[in-house]
């Protein structure tokens, strides 16, 4: 008999969300930094083992919004919780709850939603510490199971799926067996995009882009791709070029690299940066650039 189920994977910034859900595909659909607030959609991964097919859910890192791009990033987050059949909460190994931990178990008290805990990045924490912790997350909520993890490492992942296993039910499948996200491939390419400008430049700037791809054309052997990158302000503009064009190169080879093994293709890629100020404190700015839940 076919089992299917929807599982949230939910968490404060920068935890390894997005790396675990990249380990468990064992392929890249979403993008990973070192910066806080990477994940800006939902992003669906698709993992169909046996008879079982898995659907998780990655979200974008829930905070405290600043302004209407947060505003999103958080109903986003909050959304797939109430979407799932059980929530695994990723939570650094090495520390107790903090306020965005507290408030996700508050819902899951409220919902009843099932939840696993998942203490990432152990590998980095001493055994007493992850006891520590675990006593901590423990006295405040009552998880269906724990599992200490190295998302990074792929260490116990195989053990947490065994777990999630337990929330599937009986039902057809919705996604084709071999199909591993929702996400469209110029999707995928405007996000490998992104994560080469959050990883090459620095400061304020990463967190006021938005990719947008206008060309995106397949022909033997080849994809032509002619992105636009917006950034708020003209200074950032000046730093995403950088000196005679050498850091949107950079950006431009990185990107070229993955957007290639990703495709299967040689890839013409085409970047442009523009400004548009302050387009993530708009509603009208965020929803020009696909942040909407419609």
């Amino acid at each position: 008999m076919k089992r299917i189920g929807f599982i949230a994977i939910v968490g404060r910034p920068n935890v390894g969300k997005s790396t675990l859900l990249n380990r468990i595909l064992g392929e890249k659909i979403a993008i990973v930094s070192s910066k806080p607030q990477t994940t800006r959609h939902r992003i669906l991964g698709i993992e169909t083992r046996g008879e079982d097919q898995f659907v998780f859910l990655d979200t974008p890192g829930i905070f405290k919004a600043q302004n209407s791009l947060g505003d999103y990033m958080v109903k986003t987050a909050n959304s797939a919780m109430q979407d799932a059949d059980a929530v695994i909460l990723v939570a650094d190994a090495g520390y107790a709850p903090g306020e965005t931990e507290e408030r996700i178990m508050q819902y899951l008290k409220q919902s009843g939603t099932p939840a696993i805990l998942a203490l990432n990045k152990v590998d980095l924490c001493r055994r007493e510490k992850l006891a520590e912790t675990i006593t901590a997350y423990a006295a405040a909520h009552d998880f269906a199971a724990v599992v200490p993890i190295s998302a990074k490492k792929g260490k116990y992942v195989d053990e947490l799926m065994e777990e999630c296993a337990a929330f599937l039910h009986e039902d057809d499948w919705i996604f084709e067996e071999d199909m591993i996200t929702d996400q469209t491939r110029r999707t995928l390419a405007s996000e490998i995009i992104r994560e080469k400008i959050l990883r090459t430049v620095d400061r304020e700037v990463p967190h006021g882009i938005a990719v947008v791809i206008e060309e995106f054309l397949e022909e033997d052997g080849i994809t032509r791709i002619r992105a636009e990158i917006f950034c708020e302000k003209a200074s950032h503009k000046g730093i995403l070029v950088g000196k005679d064009g050498e850091t949107l190169k950079r950006i431009g080879s990185y990107a070229r690299a993955d957007l290639e093994k990703l495709l299967g293709t040689q890839v013409y890629l085409n970047l442009w940066v523009k400004v548009k100020e302050n387009w993530r404190d708009s509603q009208r700015g965020v929803t020009d650039f696909g942040y909407t839940d419609e």
